[in-house]
Parts: C-alpha cells; sequence; structure tokens
C-alpha cells in the first residue's frame, strides 16, 4: 500500500529569502556607507579597459578616475541595487525574484535553485562584459580618431552594471519554460499574457534596447539577455529527457 503526502508549497523558501535578505542588507549597507566608502563603486560590475584605453583617457582626463575591473565584482554586482533614494530598484527586482523564484525552487529544491541563481548571474556578468568590452574598443578607436561623434555613441562603454536584473532575466526564462502557459498580468495592460510570451517580450524589448542608442537609458540590456540565455540553457539541459513544450 503506498502513501501520498500532499505538502505545501513554501511562500518563502530558505535560499530565496536569504537571497532576498542578502540584497536588503547589501542595499542597506549602501544607502549608509556609500558616500564614505563608495561601496557601490566597488560592487557595480566594471569594464575590462585595455592599457591604451586608459591611457586614451587619462590623456584626456588626467585627473579622472576611470572604472577598474574586479573579478570579485562577477558575484557582487548581483547583489548590489542603486543606493537610496532610488528604492524601486531593489524593490523591482526582488519582487520578480519571489514572485517566480519560489515557484521554481519550490519544485526544484533549494541546492538547484541557489546553482542555478548563480549560474545565471555568472552568464549575465558574461555578457555584459564581452559587449563592453568591444565597446571599449570602439571608444579607443573614436578618440584616437578624435570623432566627437564617435566618441559620444560609446561613452556608455565605461558604465558598470549593478543589480540582481541579470539573474532574474534567468529565473524568469526558467519559469517560462517551465510553465510555460501560466497566464501573467503585466503592469499597465489589462489582459493575462501567458509567460511564454511575457519573457520573449522582454527579451525582444532588452535586444531593441541593447541594439539601440536611447538617451537616458542607463540599464544594462546585455546583461539581462546573458541571464535569460544563460537560464534558458540550463533549465533545458535539465528537462531535455522530459522536454515540456512551448506552444
Amino acid at each position: 500500500m503506498s502513501t501520498f503526502r500532499f505538502t505545501k508549497p513554501d511562500n518563502f523558501p530558505p535560499v530565496l529569502k536569504n537571497i532576498i535578505i542578502i540584497n536588503v542588507l547589501v542595499f542597506v549597507a549602501q544607502s549608509i556607507l556609500d558616500k564614505q566608502y563608495q561601496l557601490t563603486d566597488k560592487l557595480i560590475l566594471q569594464p575590462i579597459l585595455s592599457p591604451a584605453l586608459k591611457e586614451a583617457l587619462h590623456q584626456i582626463s588626467p585627473t579622472e578616475t576611470f572604472p577598474s575591473f574586479q573579478p570579485y565584482q562577477i558575484f557582487t554586482h548581483m547583489f548590489a541595487h542603486a543606493p537610496m533614494p532610488n528604492i524601486f530598484h531593489i524593490l523591482f527586482n526582488m519582487f520578480t525574484l519571489w514572485m517566480f523564484g519560489r515557484i521554481l525552487e519550490n519544485v526544484w529544491g533549494g541546492k538547484r535553485f541557489l546553482i542555478f541563481y548563480l549560474a545565471s548571474g555568472i552568464g549575465a556578468a558574461a555578457l555584459h562584459l564581452l559587449i563592453q568590452y568591444f565597446r571599449c574598443e570602439a571608444l579607443l578607436h573614436a578618440i584616437q580618431a578624435n570623432d566627437m561623434d564617435g566618441i559620444m555613441k560609446y561613452k556608455g562603454a565605461l558604465a558598470g552594471a549593478l543589480g540582481a536584473s541579470g539573474a532574474v532575466m534567468g529565473v524568469m526564462a526558467a519559469f517560462a519554460y517551465t510553465f510555460p502557459n501560466t497566464e501573467l498580468y503585466i503592469m499597465f495592460l489589462p489582459i493575462p499574457i501567458k509567460a511564454k510570451w511575457a519573457v520573449l517580450g522582454f527579451v525582444a524589448i532588452d535586444i531593441f534596447g541593447g541594439l539601440s542608442s536611447v538617451s537616458g537609458d542607463n540599464i544594462a540590456h546585455f546583461a539581462h539577455l546573458g541571464g535569460a540565455i544563460t537560464g534558458f540553457i540550463i533549465v533545458y539541459i535539465w528537462n531535455k529527457t522530459n522536454r515540456r513544450t512551448l506552444y
């Protein structure tokens, strides 16, 4: 005789809860200590600058300090957000993580979810660094050619990536693959949208944002795409023996 035991899903499974707590604690530390210790500048994922670009930038602005990449930033950037008074950055990321992540951790278990989350964040960092490297090389050529239009076009190459958005995009991609027909209500849209189409829509927005040069856009679109691609690949590999249809 077999027995069946129903386990109620945990609204705040332990790994997800600890990830959110770490993000909140880092946010509080940034908000309190940033002016004194420039904590955000140390935690943010800075671009990798070639020696030639550093020299060119120094010649343009001898007194200005330019960002410096450190390997630990591949991990720290995904636990840090814009400090106070910008509270919406961390609120949106943590709410989205809770909304989708709690379901995946309940299905996968804590260990697998943690591995997945960190891998998605690392994938986000990898694609962001790669794209920024090519943009930095284009910036260097523009500086050497005294091309002001090119300098203005590629000055964003010096920007870093900050926040859990890349890892969260991986979580969203995994949710859309695992539960493609789950209906979601998106802000400002009056009708429900299936998860697979909603996430594909967010990916399309990031592709457009990453390839276009929109004034005032400070979103690391390629970090989002890196997280989504990494998350999709991982969940595809995990489920290839029990593939779920996307249609």
